[in-house]
């Protein structure tokens, strides 16, 4: 998930309770629901082949969560120490709740991740094997209404805060008014209506101090009302599956059948689905409306490599990005471009969860060149 669902959740964590665990409470439970996307560092020694290679990776993984949740109030410990003895003052925080408050929210991280289709790989480093839950789009305008209005009630009465919601506030609204699309919604005024009535609501929350009056409730009860609406995508991914099978089986040949099938969720619809397929033979997408019965409008397929496509992935095999790239691709297809010789010949690679090949979406595709391949002769 994004960052600002990730602060959002340990943000609201901390107001529903866990800053009673210790002074900085607070702050530790923001940075501790962000901690391992500490990742990012991999970009000042390395490329984005790199990145892409170690991004939830092992600070992800179970035994990464647990040594940042253990390290992060060992720091804002020993810090507080120093400082103490600087200003002359008892020291303040109170490592055990500290631990308790960072290991709580850590874990966080993972499970939001967990949630979309990019997935964690939670075994590391003796297991690369990734889960993917395929419930929730990378980012989620519902999570961010409703955590946010929690945590914006919970910490309005100081001037500064304010302003940090009121710029929040209408950097994601922008954001919501440029949108080009709303993930399949066929009405994307239908979204930016939702998002301005809460808005309003959150106002009148706000008047009526409706934080100051139910305190820790209000941030207990927005994570429960998102949990709710996981389960609610979880009841929708389970019919997005059954339905996309069924499709499935319907748009293939009968020398092919189905060998593994993923239902994933697009921005701001639970209802439309993007379902990706396999077969002995190829490597199928098209788009699922829980809603309509109407027929599928636009299957894309990719035969599997072979012939010249297949010779021209063993010449780029050994090269670091193709390794890196199909270790991290879940439903890698390729195809050949120029394969006639009057230009350059690429051959080109893409994860069709999210793009196809010849779209550049920056490392979710990969353009190698190759030999023009020779005509395979006859036997």
């Amino acid at each position: 998930m994004d960052n600002l669902t990730h602060s959002l959740l340990g943000l609201a964590a901390a107001k529903s309770g866990l800053d009673r665990l210790s002074p900085r409470a607070t702050t530790l439970c923001v940075l501790a629901a962000n901690s391992p996307d500490a990742d990012i560092v991999i970009l000042l020694f390395g490329d984005r082949w790199t990145f892409l290679q170690h991004h939830r990776g092992i600070t992800h993984a179970i035994v990464g969560v647990v040594g940042l949740a253990i390290l992060l109030p060992l720091l804002f410990f020993l810090g507080d120490r120093i400082i103490s003895k600087i200003r002359r003052r008892p020291p303040e925080v109170r490592l055990k709740g500290l631990l308790l408050a960072s290991l709580l929210v850590t874990l966080t991280h993972p499970i939001l991740d967990w949630t979309n289709s990019y997935g964690i790989r939670p075994f590391l480093p003796w297991d690369s094997h990734g889960i993917y839950g395929d419930l929730v789009f990378i980012v989620d305008p519902f999570i961010w209404l409703v955590l946010g209005t929690a945590c914006f009630l919970l910490t309005r009465r100081k001037r500064f805060n304010q302003i940090v919601w009121l710029f929040i506030a209408a950097a994601v609204t922008l954001l919501i008014l440029i949108a080009p699309r709303g993930g399949g919604l066929p009405h994307m005024w239908l979204v930016r209506s939702l998002w301005f009535l809460m808005l309003v609501f959150a106002i009148v929350l706000y008047l009526k101090k409706f934080g100051e009056r139910f305190r820790w409730r209000v941030g207990v009860t927005a994570i429960l009302v998102v949990c709710l609406y996981w389960s609610l995508l979880m009841f929708a991914h389970s019919r997005a599956l059954v339905k996309g099978q069924a499709i499935a089986t319907t748009l293939l040949p009968p020398t092919e059948s189905v060998t593994r099938l993923a239902a994933m969720p697009t921005l701001a619809n639970p209802l439309n689905w993007d379902c990706v397929f396999e077969t002995e033979r190829a490597t199928y997408r098209f788009s699922l409306d829980l809603n309509s019965g109407a027929p599928v409008s636009r299957v894309v397929r990719y035969e599997k490599p072979a012939g010249k496509l297949d010779l021209a992935l063993k010449q780029v095999a050994e090269d670091r990005r193709t390794k890196i790239f199909l270790g991290f691709a879940r439903f890698p297809v390729a195809r050949l471009s120029g394969e006639d010789c009057a230009a350059q010949t690429l051959v080109q690679l893409a994860d069709l969860r999210y793009t196809e090949p010849g779209n550049g979406r920056g490392t979710f595709t990969l353009d190698l060149p190759v030999d023009c391949p020779q005509p395979i002769p006859d036997r």
